[in-house]
């Protein structure tokens, strides 16, 4: 199991019952989940892109579908510097390289993670079993608790909040569900797609530029507030700024990044559709799926409890499909045709 420094020493004591201080950024507030959006025809324009900042307007299948997004063809350079570059990007892993031009075909992305209130829709309609243990913070490391679940990770979440405490098998258990809910094709995004789309035509090691202390306006990591409240995280390296939430935040309560998607970094892990593979030696240059023994599956863009390294558009994770995690979750595409 493959848990790149989440979060630094993790100690947790008492504190399920902390609610979050509702200190938001700037564009904080706004409920995504029940803004009105415009249906799509299927003759959706794919202009390319590569250093964008059109954002196209949201649309759904269904009344609850999660939202989508267009994100239209482009070429980007996937990974991260290393020192051969002339300079290695700070907190690079081994595994994000090497830097390789990829070329994506158009693709609907889900605004935001799936939310709790969606995927419990998904439970009702086909009485689908996830189990009931979930990997969590005892005591200063992670333990499969027995009764936790998605309906109750261990700290307080509504139905706004992304679903977490699902496996690589739920996740693509709703999709194939809402494949045949819509008549459309849903899946998770290929690690190609998923970087494409956080980076939103930029080239920096975050959407919002080089610098990780900016990051309470735009995502919900590792930061002062957790410190605060959780006993043992002094010893911590967060961010340098104070983001209001210790464990998850309401979908699209941080910033969009430049292509209106929201949390693509923090909040949860988002499970891909892809096998982990140690380095891209031969990684496909046309985001097709790249499979593997499956034995383990890549999560992308960190958590409510990373610090810096793990909150970046090239950090790359992965786990055994079958575990559930507290700060494990998932965003949906839907293909373009």
């Amino acid at each position: 199991m493959k848990m790149q420094n989440l979060s630094g020493p993790i100690i947790v004591a008492c504190c399920s019952l902390w609610m979050p201080v509702q200190a938001l950024a700037a564009d904080q507030g706004k409920d995504v989940t029940q803004t009105p959006v415009a249906r799509t025809p299927e003759a959706v324009k794919t202009t390319e892109h590569n250093n964008t900042t059109k954002v196209n307007k949201p649309f759904r299948d269904c009344n609850s579908c999660p939202r989508l997004v267009l994100i239209p063809a482009g070429n980007f350079v996937m990974g991260s510097p290393d020192a051969n570059a002339g300079h290695a990007e700070e907190g690079r892993g081994e595994d994000e390289g090497p830097m390789h031009n990829v070329r994506i075909a158009a693709v609907a992305f889900g605004q935001t993670e799936v939310t709790r209130g969606e995927f419990a829709e998904f439970v009702k309609s086909t009485k689908y079993s996830v189990g009931d243990k979930c990997w969590a913070l005892k005591e200063g490391k992670f333990e499969e608790i027995s009764g936790l679940n998605w309906r109750n990770p261990g700290f307080p979440q509504t139905d706004k909040h992304p679903v977490t405490c699902v496996n690589w098998d739920d996740a693509t258990a709703y999709t194939k569900w809402l494949s045949r809910k819509t008549g459309k094709h849903y899946r998770l995004p290929t690690e190609a797609e998923w970087e494409f789309a956080a980076r939103g035509g930029t080239t920096t090691a975050r959407y919002w530029g080089d610098k990780p202390d900016d990051a309470c306006a735009y995502a919900n990591t590792g930061d002062k507030t957790v410190q605060a409240a959780i006993l043992g995280a002094s010893s911590w390296t967060v961010h340098q700024c104070t983001d209001g939430y210790v464990f998850t935040a309401p979908v699209g309560s941080f910033k969009a990044n430049d292509v209106g998607l929201y949390d693509m970094l923090g909040n949860v892990w988002e499970w891909t559709e892809e096998s982990y593979h140690p380095n891209y030696i031969n990684a496909p240059t046309d985001a097709s799926i790249w499979q593997g023994d499956g034995e383990k599956r890549t999560l992308r863009g960190g958590s409510w409890n990373n610090g810096p390294r793990n909150v970046r558009a090239a950090v790359r994770n992965s786990n055994d499909p079958r575990l559930r995690f507290s700060i494990f979750g998932f965003r949906v595409v839907r293909d373009i045709r």
